[in-house]
């Protein structure tokens, strides 16, 4: 069990739901795959989504919705989208996402601590995407976030834990859960994130794109289980030269 935002949680993969081919997968992941997390962005389903599918229409009523900011440029936008989200899906969990630059999609990090300072007063349970910045998730746990969810790699580019060395002071040093999200794009990545230690990983592009979205989140389900037990469990000292795998003692002679 997963303690987090005032929810108990079975399963530790949140899953994006932007580059679904088709919503009704959704309902197919959270009961198939176990997903009780499901990312949804404001701007594609607005009061008005007459002519289009509406993504909370097929969110299992169980299921968490974690309102996400993506496209916003600065923090008052943020907030906007933030307060427009929770009036249309009653869910008060926000991804405060916020990107100047439309070319990586790198978070700007400025805006996004103004904006998580607002969402925290207001009663809201954010959950900030940052670079991997030891000292900006400080001052976030500070101000009251329920979790900082630094990248892996740029978004959508697959390339999974590409800053490792950044991510890891992170994981040790604050209390409040981490996340892993963005450039996940295998299950071994995100296995790899859970062996580090990370409590939780967020997957939209490798899933929604794959030939088999449902199939490929409980791939990546089971990764996350495998790579949290290891973590639980402990990783093995890695060694410079060969150890014998059977002891050495006690050989048959004669």
């Amino acid at each position: 069990m997963f303690e987090i935002g005032g929810k108990t949680l079975k399963s530790r993969l949140f899953v994006g739901t932007g580059k679904l081919p088709d919503y009704s997968l959704i309902e197919k992941m959270y009961y198939e795959a176990g997903v009780e997390v499901f990312a949804v962005a404001v701007r594609r389903i607005g009061p008005n989504t007459k002519h289009t599918k509406n993504v909370l229409e097929y969110i299992p009523n169980d299921a968490i919705i974690m309102v996400n900011t993506s496209g916003a440029q600065d923090y008052k936008e943020a907030v906007k989208i933030a307060m427009i989200g929770r009036e249309l899906t009653n869910s008060n969990w926000v991804k405060v996402e916020i990107e100047k630059d439309t070319k990586y999609l790198f978070p700007d990090s400025i805006e996004t601590l103004k904006a998580c300072e607002i969402l925290v007063k207001e009663g809201f349970k954010v959950f900030p995407y940052i670079y991997p910045d030891l000292n900006l998730a400080k001052e976030l746990e500070q101000i009251g976030v329920e979790a900082v969810m630094p990248l892996g790699s740029p978004i959508g580019t697959n390339k999974g834990i590409g800053c490792e060395v950044l991510l890891k002071p992170i994981i040790n040093e604050i209390k409040i859960p981490v996340i892993i999200d963005a450039g996940i794009g295998r299950p071994s990545h995100a296995a790899k994130a859970m062996e580090m230690g990370a409590d939780a990983v967020l997957i939209n592009t490798a899933i929604a794109t794959s030939s088999d979205p449902v199939k490929m989140a409980l791939a990546f389900s089971k990764a996350v289980e495998a790579g949290r037990l290891a973590f639980e469990v402990g990783l093995l000292k890695e060694y410079e030269y060969a150890q014998a795998s059977s002891p050495l003692e006690d050989f048959i002679t004669g």
